[in-house]
Parts: C-alpha cells; structure tokens; sequence
C-alpha cells in the first residue's frame, strides 16, 4: 500500500510539473495589472517608470503584471488602445503624453488614470484642480511658469548674437504657450519669427519659411504634431546651421542644441508613487496632481561645435546633463 501511495505521488508530481503554466499561473495569487499607455515608445522612460514601482516594492512578474500600449506616433490609435486595456481589467492606467491622457479619460471613468507631464490638466479639463482633481484621473502636470523666458534666456546666453528667434508651434493648441514666448522675447529684445502649423503638410512649408527667411535661432514648442517631426526639425536645424531649443532632451539626444523643462523620465519614477497609492486604496480624485519640482538642462557639446559655437562655461556650469 505504501509503495502504491508513493507511486501516486510520483506521477501526480511528473503531472504538475508537466502541465502548461499561463502568464497568470506563474504569478501569484494576488497580482496588481498596471498599464502603460503612450503615443511613442521610449524604453528609458518605460525603465524610470519601472524602477519607481521597484523602489516601492512592486516587480513586474512577482506581484504586479504590466501591459504596454503604444500608439507608434500615431494618436488615433490611442482611443483603441486605451480600450485595449481596459478590456484586461487593469487596476491603474499611466498615460503619456497629454493626448495619451485625453484618450484615456475619454474611454473610461471607472479605471484610475495617472498621467505624467501633463501640459496644463485644468485649462484642459483632465481635472477639475491640482489640489482635488476629482473624477478617476491625478498624476503629475507639466506646467510650470515662466519656463519660456528661461528658455529664450538660456538660448541667448548660448547665442549672444540672437536677435531674431522662428517659433515653431501647433496653431491650433498651443496659441497660449507661443504668446508666453513672444511676451518674453520682447522683454529680451528678441525678434519672433512665428511660424504656426496646424496639420503635417505644414511642416515642410514652415521648414522651407526659415530657408528663405533665415533666422538665428529656432524654438520648437512640443505637442503632440510637433513632437511626431522633432527628428525632423533636428535635422534641418543641424543641415542649416541654426541652433534649435527644445521644451524636452528627447531632440538633443538626436543632435539638437539644448533643451530645458521638467524631467520626464523622474516624473515617470514619481508617478509610481502614485500608482502604489492607488493600489493601496486611496481614490484619484483625493490626490492632489504633483506640478514638476526637477528641471533639467540638457547641452549637446557635439551639435555646438557642428554649429561653430563655443558655450559659455557659465552656461555649461547650469546643464544638468552634457551630451559629448
């Protein structure tokens, strides 16, 4: 009888070792489902995001599972994609960037939604304030004031000899950002040459404005148009010798100038600290939304010198990264 019973055991053992395990099976019983939503993928920003859930105790395949969902630069596959994971009963959606957010707030208003960097959450309607956002969506904004005036102030440190600044923005959302610009580089004694796009096909035609009408520098404005052609505007900034600001480092690690604004990858380590209070039980709308407190300049010593420039050792003294 004895040999029986551990016969039985043997072969029930060679069959649980045996049988397929799902994605679900190897973990444990109670799993938190976390998604990533974004227009573009950018695995450092995915890792930031990552390595913040780490910090808080939370692993990716020991007791959180997490979805990925990006949209390839193309917007109108976000609604469907947000869909996507809400379908998998995700505990917790992180959007990035702000046509990421709208997309998820459109989709649902039961899932939590963390955004990261978004632009301006109340002027937009994301959320009723930063202090009680309400509804099923907090995060962290990307608004700060005064950021266009540093940033015309650290490119005129760059480019003593600025005079005359192309501003290249979406003209159907980002007006109030370009008149922030202008309202500072007329207070810096700055010409602005605008140059306001409002589809893709006006994209090349404002390229071939600054070819004309040759400015000393150029200020790129990010939205969800503009970001789509950075790589592109690097490369006529680089190919025409013009010195080119940028709101994110995303376009200096490709070969533009310079760029100053909140860091995004801290802000995707920070929003983990939002997800782990959502899953501990406290409700998005009783988290205030967390305005950028890091803030980074980014100096590309390689473009410069490709430009003929020598920045300013003050300047190099400020940069929070320099790119060799």
């Amino acid at each position: 009888m004895w040999s029986s019973a551990v016969g039985f055991l043997v072969t029930l053992t060679l069959c649980l070792l045996g049988a397929p395990l799902t994605a679900d099976a190897q973990l444990p019983a109670k799993v938190a489902r976390i998604g990533y939503l974004a227009l573009v993928e950018d695995p450092r920003l995915v890792e930031a995001f990552r390595q913040g859930l780490r910090e808080l105790g939370y692993v990716d395949g020991q007791n959180i599972a997490m979805e990925s969902r990006f949209a390839q630069g193309k917007g109108d596959r976000l609604p469907a994609l947000t869909a996507e994971l809400v379908q998998l009963h995700m505990d917790v959606i992180v959007t990035f960037p702000a046509v990421a957010d709208r997309a998820a707030k459109n989709t649902t208003t039961t899932v939590p939604i963390v955004m990261v960097n978004a632009r301006d959450p109340v002027g937009t309607g994301l959320v009723a304030s930063l202090a009680r956002p309400g509804g099923n969506i907090t995060g962290l904004s990307g608004l700060a004031t005064d950021l266009s005036g540093k940033r015309l102030e650290l490119l005129k440190e760059a480019v003593p000899s600025l005079s005359r600044v192309a501003v290249l923005w979406n003209a159907r959302t980002m007006t109030p950002d370009f008149e922030q610009i202008h309202a500072a580089a007329r207070a810096l004694g700055v010409t602005v040459q605008p140059l306001g796009v409002q589809d893709a096909s006006d994209i090349e035609s404002a390229l071939a404005t600054m070819t004309r009408e040759r400015p000393d520098a150029l200020f790129m404005i990010t939205d969800v148009l503009t970001r789509m052609y950075s790589n592109r505007v690097v490369d006529f900034g680089a190919k025409s010798q013009l010195p080119t600001m940028f709101e994110f480092r995303t376009p200096v690690d490709a070969g533009g100038l310079m760029s100053y604004g909140p860091s995004v990858s801290e802000q995707h380590r920070r929003a983990a600290y939002y997800v782990a209070r959502i899953l501990q039980g406290t409700k998005p709308a009783d988290l205030p939304v967390e305005q950028p407190m890091t803030f980074g300049l980014v100096i590309n010593l390689k473009a410069a010198k490709a430009l003929g420039l020598t920045i300013p050792p003050a300047l190099l003294f400020q940069a929070t990264e320099v790119i060799q």
